[in-house]
């Protein structure tokens, strides 16, 4: 057997003269496995491209029975081409035949063939095809003959990926780059978005593949990681970012990462081989990911994540570009695609161009989900392997409603959807004609219906919902978007913006609620908790530190000067947090006299039910506090003992469930005995059935996102409140029924023709 002939330099000069070549796409394919044939001393090259059936199809072939192109066949699996199609992982085999998987294929005439070195067409960690080349007398290809296979293999995946083989595809058959993928995710945020991918952190279109001069190039490599790692240690050394406890590890593991000589090795590798430094990042970093891609160690794929992350700060330290660039070419109906992003980082994209949102990872109460839905953005999450599946510009829609995302929709289904979207609209458009009307039900009883806010963003909502107020101002939301703490102005004038554009409807501010899912990059916090939620977070954590509540506190009193300002503490326990939180209140109030400040007109202090124990001192808490609200959310939480954010337990129980509803009773009814105003600010609020239970309880003021409001306003005009809440007398205290509670009152809203 000769040595090869030529290098993969040589080899890589080759096929980019074909690529710049005039000729067909069957053409290009033939003269490439030839001229692999030839540089590789091979008797055989062959080209199998994987369709959207998960199919094999020869496409190629030097060597073999020309007659058996786009002939033969493989499943995903099947013979030797297809483990390796499944595996993503190359195959070197010096007897081909003695090997389990493989399959005889008297077609192609390949029986007399003992060598066999098969590597995948990997792009982004995707297999798009299988190139293979064969070898009658028996040996095992050198190391540096694979490399240039799998380097030969990157470039033909790219020219897949440009859809230059699309014409070579029979009717009805499309290649697996174009099939369309429907996943099942989380719902996050309700709602339809239809409209093309936007990866977040997107994969650089690699359009320069081949060098002309490979140390220019290694000196290009060594320079964008020089700033790399410079940038890394930048991070880690500001002194106005306190990275401490997993921000500080994740950043230490990219610098682990941007300074290890193997990556650097291998990279530097594919630039001799002939490759530029922005190709050999695309190639060494889709190698590494298809090898880790069917681990599932949890902590080896998050270290995926990260090498992925560093591979595309690199690829854009060699390319210049930007987030800023990525905005500015954003489509108008845009649906970000990402493995987990920052709420910061959603709000750098232009909020009228998005359609919606898709995470590989995120929970509904992560920073940027609570963002988006404040936004309106659809948003559905626990989608896995979204990112490595899309490509920039796919076609996508979003059904938040759901929980599903179908990518590259075929055109039935995306007829269906636009129809859906268009209900929707229609819709919409009935809940417009109700913002003004007022929100009585059938009976004349009257329920204030209230918005939750958190960003400037979400204000001019306060008018286009026809809500009566801002029921929950979740000030936290400034702190989690910002790099470090907000300083004293700056929440001034936010809290002076919302009290503004409010003009003269109440707001209700909460003070600060973080801690727990709740966490603030910059926030130094050395305990590790094991159950945050139930730990330091909320009033808890600002009494510890009175300087922080003390300044918001200031704040809101200086901005609310001649106003009235309502206060709300979350996460009271014992009466005793209240006296405490009142006292800093007293003290800022003093010294802003002292000064001569416009204080506020009127100051009502109030507090969130949220932990179990307020239960048995509600009568005392209403005496104490000027109002309280209902955060349903946690309240559930701790009462059925379900972690939220757990997905295993999260739906276990129904928040409609007796045993709850009595609970939720009990608070309404201490609040009439009081004469102390409650209102509900959770999720249960902001959907028509849960609205209507709340309504049958006994409250009368609930607060939900804005586009809730007409839902729910269109439910109370037709809801007979009287008859509701007889109904709640004769099923709440009676024994249990064998009929779930939610079924009941579906059957009531559908034998009294209420829109839910």
């Amino acid at each position: 057997m000769r040595e090869t002939a030529v290098g993969p330099r040589v080899l890589l000069k080759r096929l980019r003269e074909l690529m710049q070549e005039p000729l067909e796409p069957q053409d290009r394919l033939d003269r490439i496995v030839r001229d692999i044939a030839s540089n590789m001393v091979a008797e055989v090259c062959s080209l199998y491209v994987l369709r959207a059936d998960s199919v094999l199809e020869l496409y190629a072939t030097e060597g073999l029975n020309p007659s058996a192109v786009h002939l033969v066949q493989l499943r995903l699996g099947q013979g030797l081409v297809g483990t390796i199609a499944a595996s993503a992982r190359p195959l070197n085999l010096s007897n081909a035949q003695e090997h389990p998987a493989f399959a005889y294929l008297p077609e192609t005439g390949e029986e007399i063939y003992h060598s066999f070195l098969g590597v995948p067409l990997l792009r982004a960690g995707r297999t798009l095809g299988v190139l293979v080349v064969q070898n009658k007398t028996m040996r095992t290809y050198r190391d540096d003959e694979v490399e240039a296979l799998e380097t030969t293999a990157m470039v033909i995946a790219e020219m897949i990926a440009t859809g230059d083989l699309a014409r070579l595809s029979r009717p009805g058959l499309e290649l697996d780059l174009k099939r369309p993928v429907s996943y099942g995710g989380a719902s996050f945020n309700d709602g339809i978005g239809l409209g093309h991918v936007v990866l977040h952190e997107p994969r650089v279109v690699v359009t320069n593949l081949f060098n002309e001069d490979s140390e220019e190039e290694i000196r290009r490599l060594e320079t964008a990681l020089g700033s790399l790692r410079l940038s890394i240690d930048d991070m880690l050394e500001r002194r106005d970012v306190a990275f401490e406890g997993e921000h500080r590890e994740v950043l230490e593991a990219y610098r682990m990462f941007a300074n290890d000589r193997g990556w650097v090795r291998r990279l530097e590798e594919a630039i001799r081989n002939g490759l530029t430094a922005e190709a050999a990042v695309e190639k060494v970093q889709s190698d590494m990911r298809a090898r880790m891609i069917h681990m599932t160690d949890p902590y080896l794929r998050e270290r995926m994540s990260d090498f992925d992350d560093l591979a595309n700060r690199l690829l854009r330290q060699l390319m210049g570009t930007g987030p800023e660039d990525i905005a500015a070419a954003l489509p108008k109906d845009a649906i970000i695609v990402a493995r987990s992003m920052g709420a910061a980082e959603l709000l750098d994209y232009p909020r009228e161009k998005l359609r919606g949102l898709v995470l590989e990872d995120g929970a509904a109460t992560s920073h940027v989900v609570i963002v988006a839905r404040a936004t309106g953005i659809p948003v559905v999450g626990q989608v896995k392997g979204a990112v490595s599946m899309a490509e920039n510009g796919d076609a996508i829609i979003v059904d938040g409603d759901e929980g599903s995302v179908h990518l590259r929709p075929q055109s039935d289904l995306e007829a269906a959807y636009a129809e859906k979207v268009r209900f929707r609209a229609r819709r919409q458009e009935l809940y417009r004609e109700l913002r003004n009307q007022p929100s009585v039900s059938r009976d004349g009883v009257h329920v204030d219906l209230l918005m939750n806010a958190g960003l400037l963003v979400d204000l001019p909502q306060l008018a286009e919902s026809g809500a009566a107020g801002i029921g929950l101002f979740r000030t936290e939301l400034q702190f989690m978007v910002a790099s470090t703490f907000p300083r004293a102005e700056s929440q001034e004038q936010l809290y002076r913006d919302v009290l503004d554009a409010a003009r003269g409807k109440p707001v209700t501010f909460r003070t600060i609620d973080i801690g727990g899912d709740k966490v603030l990059p910059y926030f130094k916090n050395n305990t590790q908790e094991e159950n945050p939620a139930l730990g330091w977070r909320a009033i808890r954590l600002t009494l510890d530190r009175p300087g922080l509540l003390r300044t918001q506190i200031r704040a809101l009193l200086k901005a609310s000067g001649g106003r009235e300002l309502k206060l709300m503490l979350p996460m009271v326990t014992e009466l005793g947090e209240i006296a405490q939180a009142r006292e800093i209140i007293d003290r800022e109030v003093r010294h802003l006299s002292r000064f001569a400040h416009l204080l506020p007109n009127s100051l009502k202090l109030g507090a969130m039910i949220e932990v179990p124990s307020l239960l048995f001192q509600l009568d005392e808490l209403m005496k104490a506090v000027d109002f309280v609200s209902v955060g349903s959310n946690d309240l559930f939480q701790f009462v059925m003992a379900v972690d939220r954010g757990n997905t295993l337990v999260a739906d276990r129980f129904d928040v409609l469930s007796v045993p709850f509803l009595r609970v939720l009773k009990t608070i309404a009814d201490a609040g009439r005995r009081n004469h102390t105003p409650v209102t509900l600010c959770g999720e249960l609020a902001g959907k028509p059935i849960s609205a209507m239970v709340l309504i049958g309880l006994g409250f009368r003021s609930i607060s939900m996102s804005p586009a809730s409001i007409g839902p729910v306003k269109a439910m109370l005009a037709e809801l007979p409140v009287a008859e509701l809440e007889a109904f709640f007398a004769d099923n709440l205290s009676a024994p249990a029924n064998d009929i779930p509670m939610r079924a009941l009152l579906q059957a009531f809203a559908d034998d009294h023709s209420i829109p839910l």
